[in-house]
This record gives C-alpha cells, structure tokens and sequence, in this order.
C-alpha cells in the first residue's frame, strides 16, 4: 500500500509537532507494508526530493505566504502526479491551500485528513475559509482526531462526528538518542537535577509569558528549550522583572533534549489557548517519566496529563496557581516520583508511535476496501 502524506511544511525542513506526527507515521508504517511518501512546500534552493527516515520527502516551490498558509503554483502538478501512485491521501489540517489542492486536482483516491487543531487566531480569515473548510471535510472519507478531549470540545469536529475517528499521537522512544553519561554530566553540572523543563516552539499560545510570571520570586530554575516568534518578547520579560531563574537554550539537539528530559524534576507545559491542540513536548515528558503541569484548555493536553496522578493540571490564565503546582513538585519528591512512574505507564500504554501507526494502517486498508468494493 502507498499512502501520500500532505502538509505545507515536514521534515527536515522544519521541526513542529505536525512535522514530526507526519515523520513518526512514515517512518513506523513501513513495518505494516506501507510505503509513505510527503509532498510539502519550502522557499529554500534545495533538492525537489530526497530520501529521509526510509520514506521520501518532495518539496514543491514556496511561492506566498498569507496568514501562516502557503501558496505554491507548482505543488498542484506534483501533487496530481504523486496522488496516482498512491493508494490513500492522508491529509494533515489545518492548511487552506490543501483544500484548493485537493477540489482542484479532483482526488479520487481514499482521503483521510488528521485533525490537528482548530484555526483559532484568524477569526475574520476564518469567516471567508469556513464554506471551503466544510466542502473539504464534507468530500474526504474520514477525519481522525487526536484525542477524545478535542473531539468533545471541537465545534468543527462534532459537526462531522459521523466520520470522525479517535487516533492518539504516538511516539517511538526507541527513535529517540540515548546521552552518554559525559553529556548527562555536562547538563547536571549546569543546572543541577532539579529544575524545570519546557520544550516547545516559542509561540503566542504557549502560555510561557505566565511561566515567567509564576516562577518571579522563587528560587525554581526554569530550562527553556527551544526558539520561535516571541523569544525576544519573552526575554525582554525577564531582563524587566532582573530574574536569573529563567535559563533560554534556543534549539537543541535531540541527544541534548533527552539529557534534559532526564534530569528535570518536571516538564512545564503552560500553553493557555486551544491553539495547543495535543502538547507533544508534553507527551516526551511522560515518554521519559517525568510529571507534568499543564493547563485544561479542553485539548489533548488533558487526555496525556491526568490531574493528580501523572502530574498537575491547572486553570488557564493563572500565574499563582502554576506557581502552586511548581512548588508542590518542588516539595513532594515521593509525589514526583509516583507521578513520573504513572505518566510513563499511561505513555506505553496509549501513546506508543506503534500502536497510532496500527490504528492509521488498519483505516487505510479500511478506506481502501471501501473504494473496491463502490
């Protein structure tokens, strides 16, 4: 079976949660019999495709880019050309220009699109996109969602629930490095082993404004892994309030990653707004048996972090009481511990990148023999 993978950005171009569901997928599904390909776009001169993690990855021309959504003349001839050879589509949302892909080169294949996450920000663009966004999700066999939680509490989703199935994102520990103990040593003699961990791309809806907030006044070391639009505002934060708790690392390293993942006490994943749609630095946390506080924003978030008994979930929006629940880990090394050893059961037993890719196989052969038999 051929499965065509389709989204504006992917491996090894950029580094995101959706980049990386895509990467997991492809590369798991060969084991099943599955070959995957990708098609997604770039603005850089680069080769048109290459070979990555045993699947190949096309890249189309970056022509525009209007309000985070890609534009790209040449990717309709590519896609048209790739979408023949393929068995299934397999369609990651949200990208507005896909749906026009999708209608202009008149698919026949079997579709299914992962829902990522509702479009949250563009609330005015979004009144334009709806009648297409809906003649899209109308026309594809099925739309997976990634967890219960997002299910319940998407209008978009409970609109088409009839086609709606349940997959949970899943991660293969065993893709990810081992640090030798020179590079745990190097990471404990800088920070110790007790501080806290974020790790994510540093965006508006990350909630890392209220990190910094709740952790002014304590003496809680607080590691911050990764880049993104709001750095220098976040930055420009803790120069104002003279804290030197708050330790910015930029992008890392995978094998620096999982040193960090290691040694902290926690991982920290304050996103406030349903743009968070599944948390997958949050997931590694539980991966690598570590407690976890996060925010009920009705997201997957709360369906990988259970309040009391893999970690903490508190109120969006609310300083004091991530603070509360920093200090409570901070206090409580047996309550860490039994947390941590809980998030790791709940991860094998739920989130593991064999049982997603399992699940994504079973319904393409599903969606297949739908289509014979029609």
């Amino acid at each position: 079976m051929r499965v065509l993978h389709f989204f504006k950005t992917s491996f090894p171009d950029t580094v995101g949660g959706i980049e990386q569901v895509i990467d997991q997928i492809a590369r798991c599904s060969s084991k099943f019999g599955v070959t995957s390909e990708v098609l997604s776009l770039t603005p850089e001169r680069v080769e048109r495709t290459i070979e990555i993690n045993g699947y190949l990855v096309h890249r189309a021309r970056l022509d525009l880019q209007i309000a985070s959504t890609g534009f790209s003349a040449s990717a309709f001839l590519r896609f048209s050309q790739l979408a023949k050879n393929a068995d299934v589509i397999h369609y990651h949302f949200p990208w507005p220009f896909m749906d026009v892909v999708h209608f202009a080169t008149r698919v026949k294949k079997p579709t299914v699109v992962t829902y990522h996450s509702d479009i949250i920000r563009q609330k005015y663009l979004l009144k334009l996109y709806r009648p297409l966004k809906n003649k899209f999700l109308s026309s594809v066999d099925r739309i997976v969602a990634t967890s219960p939680n997002y299910l319940a509490t998407s209008d978009v989703l409970i609109r088409f629930s009839d086609k709606v199935s349940v997959i949970p994102i899943g991660l293969d520990k065993a893709s990810y490095p081992q640090p030798e103990p020179e590079r745990l040593q190097y990471w404990r003699e800088i920070f110790g082993t007790k501080f806290f961990l974020f790790v994510g791309v540093l965006r508006y809806y990350k909630g890392l404004h209220l990190l910094i907030e709740a952790s002014h006044g304590t003496e809680y070391p607080v590691v911050i892994v990764g880049a993104g639009p709001i750095e220098q505002e976040l930055k420009e934060q803790v120069a104002k309030l003279g804290m030197r708790n708050i330790h910015f690392m930029g992008h890392l390293d995978d094998i620096d990653k999982v040193a960090l993942l290691t040694l902290c006490i926690g991982v920290v994943f304050p996103s406030n707004l349903r743009s968070e749609a599944f948390g997958i630095s949050l997931l590694e946390g539980a991966m690598y048996g570590k407690p976890m506080i996060s925010s009920q924003i009705g997201t997957g978030t709360t369906f990988i972090n259970i309040h009391g008994e893999t970690g903490l979930v508190i109120q969006p929006h609310d300083p004091a009481a991530l603070r509360q629940a920093m200090q409570y880990l901070w206090e409580h090394p047996a309550e860490v511990s039994v947390m941590g050893k809980c998030a790791e059961e709940r991860y094998w037993k739920y989130f593991t990148a064999e049982q997603m890719v399992k699940s994504y196989v079973d319904l393409y052969g599903e969606l297949v023999k739908q289509h014979q038999s029609t």
